[in-house]
């Protein structure tokens, strides 16, 4: 299922492990707490039980591994940043946790039950193969999960980061091209490309994710602390523009205060298959 990409791979691949790198210390305590949303639901889809062999491809700092572990099953977590890997071992020790590539997993034919990719997907660059790579760990009958984030005009979050840097700057930043950030946000793309790997019984659905903060302030808090793409689109802008930009993400967040907090719909879709 591999296709070569019309973008320099390697040096996304490159651009996404430097930024992740950066943000491993504090991404746990940021951005996770969004994504985090989603692990329930997905250990739901991906069969997570007593017993299941799982496999917890881009496990960031090792939150869905462990909650896994807690239902009982028998979870390994991987990560293509070592110090994002080094977290995961401190946060969850006792955990197994390996420093490795989703396109190309350090593990033999058909080793787990099930295999979970958390907002992972958008940041392969190529993400057919690390599909194809999910199907072949994964044992006859296993399951395959992963989420990705719904696009600006369906997420009051996107529509707020990324429509202040149309109003106020420039999105054409010489940051490393890569695959479209919102493409597995469409469910047809799913269900086509999980087909086309050999993967049955494909479906979809929404999580009503939600960002929450306390403080207006604390968005561009956690974009700083716990972001990559966009962090480094907003970063590359003029010293007026960011400003510009900053101060507009800020004074929107306003309009989601409820009762103390800022509460910003973000949601995300859910895909998974069946290994025939």
């Amino acid at each position: 299922m591999a296709q070569n990409p019309d973008y320099d791979a390697a040096a996304f691949k490159k651009f996404e492990h430097d930024g992740w790198d950066v943000v491993s210390e504090t991404y746990h305590d940021t951005f996770a707490l969004s994504t985090k949303q989603a692990i329930e639901p997905m250990l739901d889809a991906a069969g997570a039980a007593e017993d299941t062999r799982l496999l917890d491809v881009a496990c960031g700092t090792g939150a869905l591994t462990a909650i896994a572990a807690k239902r009982g099953a028998e979870p390994i977590g991987l990560d293509y940043v070592e110090s994002m890997v080094s977290e995961a071992r401190s946060l969850h020790p006792g955990l197994e946790f390996h420093q490795g590539d989703a396109e190309a997993l350090p593990f033999e034919d058909g080793a787990f039950e099930s295999v979970t990719c958390n907002f992972g997907i958008l940041h392969f660059p190529n993400p057919e193969q690390a599909i194809a790579e999910a199907f072949r760990v994964l044992a006859p009958g296993g399951r395959y999960a992963f989420s990705s984030w719904s696009p600006p005009d369906q997420s009051p979050f996107m529509a707020l980061l990324l429509g202040a840097v149309e109003e106020h700057g420039d999105m054409n930043v010489p940051i490393p091209p890569g695959p479209p950030i919102f493409r597995f946000s469409n469910p047809t793309e799913c269900e086509k490309v999980l087909a086309a790997t050999g993967f049955s019984n494909v479906s979809c659905q929404n999580l009503p994710i939600v960002a929450r903060f306390d403080s207006p302030e604390g968005v561009m808090e956690t974009l700083n602390r716990g972001m990559v793409r966009i962090k480094a689109i907003i970063k590359m802008q003029t010293p007026e523009n960011q400003a510009r930009i900053e101060a507009a993400i800020t004074e929107g967040a306003k309009e989601f205060e409820t009762g103390g907090t800022i509460e910003i719909p973000q949601p995300a879709l859910l895909a998974v298959g069946y290994k025939p």
